[in-house]
């Protein structure tokens, strides 16, 4: 799978899950309807919605270089109520 990085474990994800809505990066050239495709060709749930919003990527120095991290988008997917999805495992750092 190409679209979907990793799972975001933030306070805010960790509550989300209560709403049945789950949080993960992708990759910033994914679409919605790729991702809410192969969410439910995956995991085989039903996706009610998506949301999405792009983060900068972050600065950074290396010698007298300054440059940026990768951008990347986030997206919160919502289930229907009688669906869920095994937790997924934590990005390495």
């Amino acid at each position: 799978m190409d679209g979907i990085r990793y799972a975001v474990f933030t306070d805010k994800s960790i509550w989300l899950l209560g709403k049945n809505q789950y949080t993960s990066n992708v990759e910033s050239g994914s679409t919605r309807t790729e991702i809410k495709h192969w969410v439910e060709l995956f995991f085989g749930v039903k996706v009610i919605a998506m949301n999405s919003h792009r983060l900068r990527g972050k600065a950074r120095r290396m010698g007298p270089i300054m440059g940026q991290t990768m951008h990347y988008r986030r997206m919160i997917i919502t289930l229907q109520p009688v669906y869920s999805i095994p937790p997924l495992r934590k990005k390495r750092t």
